[in-house]
């Protein structure tokens, strides 16, 4: 009788393979790819971000996070769908001088884009 509401009700398809890279966001912020692979950089190292749009969607990874390091080197990228994604947002958004208009200007892009959202003061 209520079938409607059981498909309604039930829990959201994760992004494959995005939800296979897992993230952590403690003191380090670390990234283990897919593949298993890990990069981690300490909260205190983390120099800038960027969020870089690809036109691949929806079949592809099309949003993802680019950190820099020291001397603006990459020290890890991920892509949006990543499972502990919300933690790194939240952390993210809450760095002084992030930009969120620059974010919800990536989040509404369908181009290959960068759209650096937050630097450390000098």
């Amino acid at each position: 009788m209520f079938r409607w509401f059981r498909k309604t009700s039930q829990k959201p398809v994760r992004l494959m393979p995005e939800s296979k890279w897992r993230l952590e966001c403690t003191d380090v912020l670390r990234v283990t790819d897919d593949h298993g692979d890990v990069k981690e950089i300490s909260k205190d190292e983390l120099a800038s971000i960027i969020v870089e749009t690809n036109d691949t969607g929806p079949w592809g990874a099309d949003v993802w996070w680019l950190l820099f390091g020291p001397n603006d080197q990459m020290a890890m990228a991920y892509p949006q769908g990543a499972t502990g994604e919300d933690a790194m947002l939240s952390y993210f958004t809450s760095l002084p001088g992030f930009d969120h208009a620059k974010l919800i200007e990536a989040m509404g892009s369908t181009q290959n884009a960068v759209f650096p959202v937050w630097r450390r003061a000098q």
